[in-house]
């Protein structure tokens, strides 16, 4: 078996041949019956996989259901933010994935939705096949956790994790990592007395102080992209688009204005315009839409696929909540990046602030 390789995944690439071994980790019946899944019982957390190095993940599937039970159906209807996908490299102190299950494949809030990009799918039944295609290469091991925070109910889980192994390591490949924040709501201003106008769309920012931070990493690497997920909590019959934010990424420590910086929250995620309409294309969309007058609901992702975002020594990826920083909205978000180990250490909130708010 040879390394990792130089190998593409384009059409044209795949007549050439490869030297590595396949192997899969699933949650298929040892007894040989049809109990195709693992059960997780409330506060319980389950090893998935336990791979030797070097390899790579090429592929995760999975989905999940709340058992039937006695307790009233729209009880912990929240659970993709209760149950908590982990990941850690080569023995590392700390894990580099720590996210809630939904969130990571692509949508946040809970929900579900049909959709397709390069890296992430969420597929039919009513986007409850979950499917991730990151890269995700390692030395000496991997291990996959699921963390149950459910109160009431078990679920059941069913899954793959495709891997390939080698023959030997590549130093030159960087971790894979993914982090989920919120700030809820963020810290934004009260309107007072100014126009909606004003609101909206006046006020200045000449430093990024106050922006929403999608990730804050250390080390050497580069950024791969974000989901993005906004609840309106904005109550009013005037215009009410959220999305006056300036992307604004800090490279290596630099000064503001950083060398990438945007000009509004749709226009990073290669939309336009206010838009209201689900849309989702291999490296952008837009998820949940929001309803009427951009309320409710929203999710947004941007990958960097044909375009990583590279740093040397730190990377600060942020973007303003409203012009100036003056929304106050319900803001998640997961970035995914990759990098040298170790990295720098990251938690996750309790599970009663990770809850998303009833629409």
């Amino acid at each position: 078996m040879s390394g990792y390789g130089t190998f593409g995944s384009s059409l044209r690439d795949l007549p050439r041949l490869r030297q590595s071994k396949r192997g899969r980790v699933s949650s298929w019946d040892r007894t040989g019956g049809n109990t195709d899944n693992i059960r997780l019982q409330p506060g319980e957390s389950r090893e998935l996989a336990r791979l030797s190095g070097p390899g790579a993940v090429t592929h995760l599937w999975c989905t999940v259901a709340v058992e039937d039970g006695p307790h009233r159906p729209e009880v912990e209807g929240d659970y993709l933010r209760r149950l908590v996908l982990k990941i850690t490299w080569d023995d590392a102190a700390h894990p580099s994935v720590l996210v809630p299950l939904g969130d990571f494949f692509g949508i946040g809030h809970g929900r579900t939705e049909n959709f397709v990009s390069a890296p992430l799918q969420m597929s039919p039944q009513d986007g409850k096949g979950f499917n991730c295609w990151f890269a995700m290469p390692f030395a000496e091991g991997a291990r996959f956790e699921l963390i149950s925070e459910m109160s009431l109910k078990p679920v059941i889980f069913y899954y793959y994790i495709d891997y390939e192994q080698y023959h030997r390591a590549d130093p030159e490949l960087g971790y894979f990592h993914a982090q989920w924040r919120r700030e809820d709501p963020a810290d934004g201003v009260e309107q007072g007395d100014q126009t909606n106008d004003e609101f909206l769309f006046g006020g200045i920012n000449l430093d990024g102080a106050g922006n929403y931070v999608l990730l804050e990493a250390e080390g050497r690497g580069h950024y791969v992209g974000s989901v993005l997920n906004v609840h309106n909590l904005r109550s009013t019959t005037d215009w009410n688009w959220y999305g006056e934010g300036d992307d604004m990424i800090f490279i290596d420590g630099e000064p503001w204005p950083p060398r990438l910086h945007g000009t509004g929250t749709e226009d990073y995620f290669n939309t336009a315009w206010c838009p209201s309409q689900p849309y989702h294309a291999p490296y952008h969309g837009l998820t949940l839409p929001g309803g009427r007058n951009w309320s409710g609901q929203v999710s947004y992702y941007r990958f960097h696929v044909e375009d990583p975002i590279t740093f040397e020594s730190s990377i600060k990826v942020s973007i303003e909540h409203g012009h100036a920083n003056k929304r106050s909205d319900d803001i998640s978000s997961v970035a995914y990046w990759y990098q040298t180990l170790p990295s720098r250490p990251f938690g996750l909130l309790p599970v009663h602030e990770r809850l998303p708010h009833p629409l």
